[in-house]
């Protein structure tokens, strides 16, 4: 007697948390993203006198601050911290505080803030207080989470999550990946929830990196899409989101902020940082996002852009998304929260979701910050400025990394 596979599982997000520049929570998202107020300001965390860069949206003392921390543009909060509080409120909106058997994914290239203050200085403790970890203290705390799969092994335990513990650093993409991966794992019925995080925190070493690479803008603004363009700036972003199986979803009654129902990964395979000029490898994972959800390109309303701002990335995006969404691509809404965020490398996946899945619950699509003059290369409806209310049913984020690795992630009212 022959048994029947069991059907896939379906994906739904039951909680979140997420920090960035504006802070941690809801309404630190609605007063800055859903406003279109930027986060930019100068850096105070350490000193920018030997870059051509100044400003990013770290978050100062102004905002809700981090749960456990006490706001000091002066000081970076360690990843772990913010990595711990996000985690702990996506449990708690998920109404799992207590569940110990979750696995946890989180994309980061780890905590190199401990690190660079001790090759560049005195070395004074650091603390990085989790539930029952007591603090870490010393050189070695601050190798290990410059580590990445120390640091999610640290945040679990700090959790007190017992089931997987993975860490995922293909840059921009990293904590998208880690979503896609915790999607299958829950599809194929290997797992049952999930904790998918992301995280970037703006520090020194990063900053000398991309200022070399002349990649900042040159004024104190990111103007995605717009003909005025000049480049990206770097941000805040720390984000976490809950997914568990249906299966569970309805054992426990629990209800729904949304669905993950399709993704998708491509490559360009076409340059070490530059995209594709025609967008091949985002329209692809675009493609594949859709084609694994059953849905047709006209039926989605809104798409959060990866838009860093810079020439050519926001126009082979631009061509991207006319090549996955075709005759669709002219009534679309589309917007980069970057340009109130920031560039938050491996956070952006994460805290994109979250953006997207903010919109998809209250009914409105964030701007575009900074939008001036339109550029003809891009030619789509960025939503410029202000918000717009939209009470859509799906919704699209993307992200593209160095590599030419690429993803999308579709979200669907519950």
């Amino acid at each position: 007697m022959s048994t029947a596979p069991a059907a896939p599982e379906d994906v739904f997000i039951t909680g979140y948390g997420i920090f960035t520049g504006h802070g941690f929570g809801d309404e630190a998202l609605r007063d800055g993203v859903f406003a279109g107020r930027a986060a930019f300001r100068a850096v105070e965390r350490f000193d920018t006198r030997p870059f051509r860069g100044r400003h990013a949206a770290a978050h100062g003392a102004d905002g809700p601050p981090l749960p456990g921390t006490v706001p000091d543009p002066r000081h970076t909060p360690s990843q772990r911290e913010a990595l711990v509080a996000c985690c702990r409120a996506a449990l708690d909106m998920a109404g799992l505080p207590g569940s110990r058997s979750a696995d946890v994914l989180i994309g980061t290239q780890g905590d190199h803030r401990g690190v660079t203050a001790f090759w560049s200085g005195p070395h004074g403790a650091s603390h990085a207080p989790g539930a029952g970890s007591g603090p870490a203290t010393g050189p070695g705390a601050d190798v290990a989470e410059s580590l990445p799969a120390a640091l999610a092994d640290l945040v679990a335990g700090d959790l007190g999550l017992t089931g997987r513990r993975m860490a995922f650093v293909n840059a921009c993409v990293a904590s998208a990946n880690a979503l896609l991966h915790g999607a299958r794992l829950i599809r194929a019925g290997l797992a049952e929830t999930v904790v998918c995080a992301g995280a970037y925190l703006v520090e020194q070493e990063f900053f000398a990196k991309f200022d070399a690479g002349r990649a900042f803008a040159t004024e104190d603004r990111m103007r995605p899409f717009s003909a005025d363009r000049t480049g990206l700036l770097l941000g805040d972003g720390v984000a976490a989101l809950v997914l568990e199986a249906g299966s569970r979803v309805r054992a426990r009654d629990a209800d729904p902020l949304g669905r993950m129902s399709g993704w998708g990964m491509a490559s360009d395979a076409f340059h070490v940082c530059q995209p594709h000029p025609q967008g091949r490898g985002l329209a692809a994972a675009m493609t594949a996002a859709l084609d694994s959800s059953r849905v047709a390109p006209e039926d989605i309303e809104y798409v959060n852009a990866h838009g860093t701002g810079t020439r050519i990335n926001d126009t082979a995006e631009t061509r991207a998304l006319h090549r996955a969404f075709g005759s669709a691509a002219g009534s679309l809404a589309v917007s980069s929260t970057k340009s109130t965020t920031g560039h938050m490398l491996e956070g952006s996946g994460a805290v994109e979701a979250v953006i997207s899945l903010y919109a998809l619950r209250h009914g409105l699509l964030p701007p575009t910050a900074g939008y001036g003059t339109p550029d003809p290369e891009c030619d789509l409806d960025w939503i410029p400025n202000t918000p717009r209310e939209a009470a859509v049913r799906r919704v699209l984020t993307t992200n593209a990394a160095f590599g030419g690795v690429n993803t999308a992630i579709l979200l669907e009212r519950p």
